[in-house]
């Protein structure tokens, strides 16, 4: 039977989740039937008509809270796109939904404490029912999990066979991290003070990619001079859980690429000042303090389209030759561009794409076909060669 919608925006009242709606109302103004849900139908009222969305547009009351309403949300639709986070505090019932009645399910999450549980309890169900539920569709983890995908490809293309090292090296990010991010952050420290075992769990590589231990990776915690790009380059905050879902995506895939060793760090710059730079970026850290946007809040549309990020993905065969890819972005990474990121991703699961149902990520489910989307839509690229 024919769903209602093809996408809900659950969570659409919010800052990141409206930003998603707004996204959908003016690059598909036919052709999308899509709704707005969220716990308030008086706040969605307020931000559709503050918006300017059509009157027509409709809106689904569900909370979090109420499980039933949630599986009803689901039902009514092909997918389910989710902005409501911190996720270990408000997503599991609705991933719990989705896996239930086979409804496909996005989301930004970069938890990946929570995601490995969601896996572990929810992944086998979600074959069975076909759901297609796909974490990490924004800033974390889409241009790294493509990025290192549009990599292997060139690499196949020239050498025959995929590249073993593959260093990510953020050259420009202008932009901030959302409150949801921070709110993200907060809520793992607190999980791992209840449960220290997470802790192992948060520290390993391979924690999304059950039963499969590869190689040692680096651990990317201190700065360094990068010969291969002759600069300095310091930690890079999301690396912890982009990292996580690129080798989930290999081994989804069946292990394409061999074990490749993965880092990202960020480009500090050259000599002596890069060396200065690359020590200061590693004793930041961006979400610490309230000084940050709450979840909810974020910067001006002026400062989302100032926004921008280019990254470099740099792989290394043994004997050193070496092969680059790029991905850059035209907004500000943790809003402009994630929005677009998600809207396009649950848009892709269910025009472009086929594939079993369980727990994806965007890179192993999507792959070429997002990609494509995005160049498209997105204001996105990528180039290899």
């Amino acid at each position: 039977m024919a769903s209602e919608f093809d996408v809900i925006v659950y969570g659409a009242s919010g800052f990141t989740g409206r930003l998603v709606a707004e996204y959908l109302a003016l690059t598909y103004p036919s052709g999308v039937k899509w709704a707005m849900a969220g716990r308030s139908l008086t706040k969605l009222q307020e931000v559709r008509d503050d918006m300017g969305v059509p009157a027509d547009v409709p809106l689904i009351t569900a909370n979090a809270d109420d499980p039933a309403s949630l599986r009803a949300m689901c039902e009514r639709t092909q997918v389910v796109i989710t902005t409501v986070g911190p996720y270990q505090l408000y997503g599991s019932d609705l991933v719990a939904a989705c896996a239930a009645t086979g409804a496909a399910y996005v989301d930004l999450c970069g938890e990946p404490g929570w995601m490995r549980e969601m896996i572990d309890r929810h992944h086998e169900e979600a074959r069975r029912t076909g759901a297609r539920i796909v974490f990490s569709c924004g800033f974390d983890s889409i241009p790294f999990d493509l990025g290192v995908l549009t990599l292997q490809e060139a690499a196949k293309e020239r050498f025959g066979q995929p590249v073993p090292r593959i260093k990510c090296r953020v050259r420009q990010m202008k932009g901030s991290f959302s409150g949801g991010t921070a709110a993200s952050l907060k809520a793992t420290l607190a999980a791992i003070a209840r449960k220290p075992s997470l802790a192992m769990l948060l520290t390993d590589p391979f924690a999304l990619a059950p039963g499969h231990a590869g190689p040692a990776q680096p651990a990317g915690m201190l700065p360094e001079y990068d010969p291969t790009i002759q600069a300095w380059v310091a930690p890079f905050i999301m690396a912890a859980i982009n990292t996580k879902n690129v080798h989930r995506t290999n081994f989804l895939l069946g292990q394409p690429w061999g074990d490749i060793v993965y880092d990202e760090m960020v480009v500090a710059g050259l000599g002596d000042m890069g060396k200065a730079a690359a020590e200061a970026l590693a004793k930041i850290n961006p979400l610490a303090g309230d000084k940050g946007p709450k979840p909810g809040e974020g910067p001006s549309k002026e400062e989302r389209d100032a926004g921008h990020f280019d990254i470099l993905f740099a792989g290394l065969m043994p004997d050193n030759t070496r092969i680059d890819a790029v991905v850059t972005g035209d907004k500000d990474p943790g809003y402009g561009c994630t929005s677009k990121m998600l809207a396009e991703s649950a848009l892709c699961l269910i025009r472009d794409v086929e594939g079993a149902g369980g727990i994806w990520t965007p890179g192993a489910l999507m792959g070429a076909k997002l990609r494509e989307r995005l160049i498209a839509s997105a204001g996105m690229t990528f180039t290899a060669g």
